[in-house]
């Protein structure tokens, strides 16, 4: 019941079992490399530290002699016409549109998470870590985002607002 021609083709399946792994392993260390080098800013003209807080965010223009402002969430009695209910704040991130800005983000006391989806930015704010994102806003506008982690009890009501200007 046995074969002895069995193992004529173990060169053939040797063969089409590597090279494909070779093949990924040449596309992916480019890759993974050009991946890298677009996450990093050499020079950018902006440096904001956002610090997470329950239920609001501290921000900090770093290199503008230490602008520090906290962003609350505005309450509806004080809102305007047109604003939108759960997602105004008080005070607005201002950015300018063109410019490679540097979030450098973190918390104090829980997890919580930056994000702006309209803007493809979500990054994690953890207490003790520092963590990083870049980007380059190319339209000026008024851009809304919330915490999307799970934080709190109030953990929806901490949002984020950033205006880009020209």
């Amino acid at each position: 019941l046995t074969n002895t021609n069995i193992t004529d083709a173990q060169e053939m399946e040797t063969t089409w079992t590597i090279l494909p792994a070779v093949i990924l392993i040449l596309i992916a260390l480019p890759s993974l490399r050009i991946l890298y080098l677009t996450d990093e800013i050499n020079n950018p003209s902006f440096t904001i530290k956002s610090i997470g807080h329950q239920w609001y965010w501290t921000y900090e223009y770093t290199d503008y002699g230490g602008l520090i402002f906290n962003s609350y969430m505005m309450p509806p009695l004080f809102l305007n016409p047109g604003d939108l209910r759960l997602l105004e704040v008080d005070n607005r991130v201002v950015l300018p549109i063109e410019a490679p800005v540097r979030m450098m983000i973190t918390s104090q006391d829980v997890l919580h998470s930056w994000t702006i989806p309209t803007l493809g930015l979500k990054t994690d704010a953890v207490p003790g870590r520092l963590n990083q994102t870049t980007f380059t806003a190319t339209r000026p506008g008024v851009y809304y985002g919330q915490c999307s982690e799970i934080c709190g009890a109030n953990h929806s009501f901490m949002p984020i607002v950033a205006e880009l200007i020209p």
